[in-house]
């Protein structure tokens, strides 16, 4: 949008909603554009995710069906970093939990 489409834009938004509720209608549209850009984000995030997963399963399957030997760097790779991923799982299922009970001060009680 140019310059000249904004203003009649807001020329027509300040003759509708008056000078009042207009800085209101503002934030409310600000908002809603912030909270769909970051839906988008996460969306896009998330696909990308779904995509190197998909990559990295491909390139398992390959190195399985290599039998492990012979693998191409991209296979090593990827085989590297499940086996990092696996280890990190394992790990933070395998730490101790930590105490989250909270711990009332019966001194105040009377």
């Amino acid at each position: 949008m140019g310059f000249w489409e904004l203003l009649v834009i807001a020329v027509v938004a300040l003759l509708v909603l008056g000078p009042e509720r207009l800085p209101g209608a503002i934030r409310s549209v600000s908002r809603t554009i912030n909270s769909v850009k970051h839906f988008g984000q996460q969306m896009q995030a998330e696909l990308n995710d779904n995509l190197r997963v998909h990559e990295l399963h491909q390139k398992l399957k390959q190195a399985e069906q290599k039998g492990f030997l012979d693998l191409t760097d991209d296979e090593k790779a990827a085989v590297a970093e499940l086996k990092q991923a696996a280890a990190d799982v394992n790990k933070a299922s395998t730490a101790p939990k930590e105490n989250t009970t909270e711990h009332h001060d019966d001194s105040r009680r009377t």
